[in-house]
Order: C-alpha cells, then structure tokens, then sequence
C-alpha cells in the first residue's frame, strides 16, 4: 500500500514562537551552529492503489493545513 507523507510548516512570514523557543533552547545547551526553526506537521497518509497527487494535495490543503498561513509539501511514493 502506497505510502505518502505531507509536512505542513508555517509560511516564512508567519510568526513561529514554537521555533523560536526550541531555537533559544539549542543556543543554551551549546548548540551555536543551528540557526533556525521553524515547527510543523508531519501526516502519513496509507493509500489504496495509486496516489492520486491531485487528490492528495486537496486533502492537504483543505484538511490537514491552512493555506492562508501554512505551506504544505507532499512526498509521493517514487517509481
């Protein structure tokens, strides 16, 4: 069964105040050399036959993220 993976992270403009206390706790555990980040959402989706990128990018963007402030990536099965 076809597997696929959708990352919803916040647009770049939008404020992450998750990241950006993650980001303050690497500095003082001496973790200089991270720079940024940004939380998200990570969805594994099982689907019957073959994935359907059309159908699974509406589902994305209309179910698992909100567009007007979230990005969304879909990660197909390859071959």
């Amino acid at each position: 069964m076809p597997r696929v993976v959708v990352d919803v992270v916040l647009k770049p403009e939008i404020s992450d105040p998750q990241g950006q206390a993650v980001l303050g706790a690497l500095g003082r555990l001496g973790h200089d050399s991270v720079r940024g980040v940004r939380q998200g959402k990570h969805f594994v989706l099982d689907v019957e036959g073959t994935p359907d990128e059309a159908e699974l990018t509406q589902i994305a963007e209309t179910l698992l993220a909100n567009p007007v402030i979230e990005d969304v990536e879909l990660h197909l099965p390859k071959g």
